[in-house]
């Protein structure tokens, strides 16, 4: 009887052995990556910034319509320049946030993108080895969908662990943005056909290339740098292989006629930039297309007079369409290439 008992228990604790090394699904998270110039907190699912905005101005909306339709969100601490976030006053002010991740971890908005890559790849890195995330979906706002692009290539090289299931991309400049090609001379104020909110940003944003931009990612956003044969979209080639990318952008600004390196845009990036339009299919295999009739951000949408659900990065219908990027990720790659592109 003794005998029949031991062996009853030892097939027991055998079975729940092996139950116990079965690997369930992958974990998955949502990750927010910011744009140009940008300050972002780090934020968890659980854990946003007590005072001001939860998750900065550019995620806030997003971070909380993605929680929630279910999904697990973190959004990529990123600070104007080198070192750790700290909290801001000011527009866009977040304050009482979750303590700061170190400076290899958080992009610095305002330097190269691919070293705002490989600070990216870290993050993304240290949500698989201490939040135990296996797989992630990018949404990129403006500058980030290139910072992803470059952070899905240096994890590639690293041979990360981690697997990216999709891209999205809001605003991102893929082949620059006329504001910086007026800068660099290939765009004239003449282009904007008199608009004087066109002007305006021209002008503006050539002040900030001369103050603090002299270098780095906004340098990096002239169409020279990005696009032709040794570009750097070319040397990207390859890295979208399986990821299905989702492409929004806006067209909030239009002149009738104009010239389209302008025409329409969202007040920063031009459409025909953030639909890639003349990317070509070697960097960029598989993408869907989304436009909508918005501004590049809440803070163009307010300097326009314009309501802050105007922004792409507020609208509704951009929430949802990016929640339906990341929900259609199974069947995403047997869709049809450059659909609403």
């Amino acid at each position: 009887m003794r005998r029949i008992v031991a062996l009853a228990a030892a097939l027991l604790l055998a079975g729940c052995s092996h139950a116990g090394t079965q690997a369930g699904p992958p974990s998955r998270a949502v990750v927010l990556v910011s744009g140009l110039a940008s300050t972002a907190p780090y934020t968890a699912p659980d854990a946003a910034c007590g005072i001001g905005l939860p998750a900065g101005t550019d995620h806030t909306a997003l971070r909380e319509h993605l929680l929630g339709k279910g999904n697990s969100v973190f959004t990529a601490p990123a600070m104007a320049g080198p070192g750790q976030v700290h909290d801001t006053t000011g527009y866009g002010a977040f304050a009482s946030c979750p303590a700061p991740l170190p400076a290899a971890m958080t992009v610095d908005s305002t330097g190269s993108v691919d070293l705002a890559g490989e600070h990216l790849a870290r993050f993304i890195n240290w949500l698989h080895t201490e939040k135990h995330i296996d797989e992630v979906d990018l949404v990129g706002h403006s500058m980030g969908g290139l910072f992803s692009r470059a952070a899905i290539r240096t994890l590639r090289a690293e041979r990360s662990p981690i697997r990216v299931r999709t891209l999205t991309t809001i605003g991102t400049p893929w082949q620059g943005s006329y504001l910086a090609d007026f800068v660099e001379g290939s765009v004239r104020l003449g282009n904007c056909l008199g608009d004087q909110f066109c002007e305006s940003q021209m002008n503006g944003y050539a002040r900030d290339i001369a103050a603090v931009h002299v270098s780095g990612s906004a340098r990096e956003l002239e169409q020279s740098y990005l696009m032709g044969t040794k570009g750097w979209n070319s040397l990207q080639a390859g890295v979208l292989d399986k990821i299905p990318v989702t492409l929004i952008g806006g067209n909030r600004f239009d002149h009738a006629g104009g010239n389209p390196a302008v025409w329409p845009n969202d007040g920063v990036v031009e459409l025909r930039s953030a639909l890639a339009r003349d990317v070509e299919d070697t960097v960029l295999p598989h993408r869907q297309c989304r436009v909508v009739d918005d501004t590049h951000s809440d803070y163009v949408s307010m300097i326009a007079k314009l309501a802050r659900d105007t922004a792409l990065t507020w609208d509704p219908r951009v929430l949802d369409a990016v929640t339906a990027a990341i929900d259609g990720a199974a069947t995403a790659l047997d869709a049809p290439n450059r659909q609403g592109c």
